[in-house]
């Protein structure tokens, strides 16, 4: 790297300080030196504090997320019927929530949707898609050929965001960060298998329109971004909340983007404390909670708001007519024994070795039915 470059790149970083914003190949280039270690740590962070101390505007977070999809992601197209559904957050947010968003996208493919996710492992929760998944039984370090193949056979697979395996770069710069950047969304955005439908949570209000944006930017069809807040807002979670209000932007087909807030209420579910949404203490316990969930044998506040979250999915992709059908639906699929179902081909389809995942899956089940 020569002097004269190094010089330009914090000459960049001095404009982002002074308030100016990037276009969309201005940002790419300036993080695709980040992502091939280009230029010096201090610069690196400088530019990403610089990017979060300006706010990232949609044009600048969509260069972001060229530069990780094209030089530090690998790609996959799952030979699949049917639109790539993917629904995650951003992670960062300031309630510490057990993880909603996975236990949905499992009622939401239990119910056909296709589901490709992209998540990663906690960094400042207790547990994450990754490790959530992990402990019952999925292969989150596998290959990309396995969750294609998950995806395809399953019709659910999840990239592990975090795994060299998929974005070789990318993970060293993730596992230093423990603060709330334009990062975090960019970074859930470069999918390897690029859906073009999502439900997405955001870790602040103010970022809900503006992701919706970067989404249109970068070639989403339909998605529905959200913010859910506590009872009286001031902190939140990158979920449809069950304890507040939550501010959605809903992106339509056309392009349009709409946003409104909704509350519990609406919907036929009582507000409830934010305590009653916390994670178990350890890995064990709370993989337990997730299949008791699952298994439809947990039928209070945390049933609710999966059920609330895996509604804003199937109203998505037209599997319900609007968020109220889909909670119906989706308390069904968790009474019916559909979910658990679906986890457990899950547990099969992704793993080098299918029957050590499922048996893995079955030895906590058990433990399940003891408790």
């Amino acid at each position: 790297m020569s002097e004269d470059r190094i010089k330009y790149f914090g000459s960049m970083i001095t404009d982002l300080m002074r308030g100016r914003n990037l276009t969309r190949s201005e940002a790419c280039e300036m993080f695709r030196q980040v992502l091939i270690n280009e230029q010096p740590d201090l610069q690196q962070g400088a530019f990403l504090a610089a990017m979060t101390a300006k706010g990232a505007i949609p044009e600048e977070i969509a260069g972001i997320w060229a530069a990780i999809y094209e030089y530090d992601t690998m790609k996959v197209t799952p030979a699949v019927s049917q639109p790539l559904v993917e629904n995650c957050g951003t992670g960062m947010d300031a309630l510490n929530t057990f993880n909603i968003s996975t236990a949905a996208s499992i009622v939401a493919a239990a119910n056909g949707i296709c589901m490709a996710k992209h998540g990663a492992r906690a960094i400042t929760s207790r547990c994450g898609a990754v490790d959530i998944l992990e402990a019952v039984g999925i292969d989150v370090d596998c290959e990309v050929e396995i969750v294609k193949r998950s995806i395809e056979e399953a019709g659910i697979g999840i990239f592990n965001g975090m795994s060299p395996e998929i974005h070789p770069q990318l993970a060293r710069i993730l596992s230093q960060i423990r603060f709330g950047t334009f990062l975090n969304i960019a970074a859930s955005l470069a999918n390897p298998a690029c859906p073009r439908y999502a439900v997405r949570g955001v870790y602040s209000k103010d970022l809900v329109e503006p992701v919706a944006m970067t989404m249109r930017e970068i070639g989403y069809q339909r998605a529905f971004v959200a913010h859910g807040m506590n009872e009286d807002g001031t902190k939140g979670m990158d979920e449809v909340s069950t304890i507040g209000e939550t501010i959605v932007a809903e992106l339509h087909e056309n392009g349009e983007i709409t946003t409104f807030a909704v509350t519990p209420e609406e919907f036929g579910i009582q507000r409830v404390d934010e305590h009653a949404l916390l994670p178990a203490s350890n890995i064990k316990e709370e993989a337990l909670c997730f299949l008791k969930i699952l298994s439809g044998v947990e039928d209070g506040p945390k049933a609710d708001i999966v059920c609330l979250n895996a509604a804003s999915i199937l109203y998505l992709m037209g599997k319900a007519r609007d968020i109220s059908e889909g909670i119906e639906i989706s308390r069904r699929t968790l009474e019916s024994g559909k979910a658990i179902a679906k986890l457990r081909e899950w547990a099969r389809k992704q793993n080098s070795d299918g029957v050590q995942g499922e048996n893995k899956l079955e030895c906590l089940l058990g433990e399940m039915d003891t408790n």
